[in-house]
């Protein structure tokens, strides 16, 4: 089994482009997302760290946000509760997944969390920061302190552009990104 990790900037197109492949993508987003919203034993472990900001079940992320935002230990409270939970997740998806040639990982903190193995395809995605800014503000509760302090978890991107395998651009049209995929998918094809 091949992985290729997505890896770049918040707000880079990271899990557009994961979905182009073709290949069965675990998405760690997603992944928390349903965390958030059907996980009782994380509610539980959160409302106990921050019962000054998580108030009942679902876990409501501008709960989260406000908790993030009071404090940077906050952050790292979250990290500890819910990150071990979405690499279980990610064994369960890689478990079910074995005999599939190629998978692909859309892990915005995928070298930062020290999953990546030598094996591993890694592919950067390159982007303007003009058009990541004008896409972030699009998402709903967008808050750039916020923005901030999660990027502030993350490794410098010339390092992680240094790390990668390919790059490739995103111009954010749709026709040019899916031919860079595909040509980029011929290449990892014939590793």
């Amino acid at each position: 089994m091949i992985k290729i990790a997505i890896i770049g900037d918040i707000g880079s197109g990271k899990s557009f482009i994961a979905k182009q492949f073709g290949f069965p993508v675990f998405s760690a987003d997603k992944e928390v997302n349903k965390i958030y919203k059907n996980n009782k034993n994380c509610f539980k472990s959160l409302k106990s760290q921050l019962p000054k900001y998580i108030s009942s079940f679902p876990i409501k992320k501008n709960e989260l946000g406000k908790a993030i935002l009071d404090s940077q230990n906050n952050l790292q409270k979250i990290i500890k509760i819910v990150h071990p939970l979405v690499r279980d997740s990610m064994n369960r998806f890689l478990n079910k997944n074995k005999n599939k040639k190629f998978l692909v990982l859309d892990i915005p903190l995928f070298l930062e969390n020290k999953l990546n193995k030598k094996k591993n395809i890694l592919v950067f995605v390159s982007a303007k920061k003009k058009e990541i800014q004008k896409r972030l503000r699009k998402r709903p509760n967008y808050n750039s302190k916020i923005f901030n302090k999660l990027r502030k978890l993350q490794l410098p991107l010339e390092f992680k552009k240094k790390k990668s395998n390919f790059i490739i651009k995103n111009n954010f049209k749709i026709i040019s990104v899916r031919k860079s995929v595909r040509i980029l998918k011929g290449k990892i094809l014939n590793i």
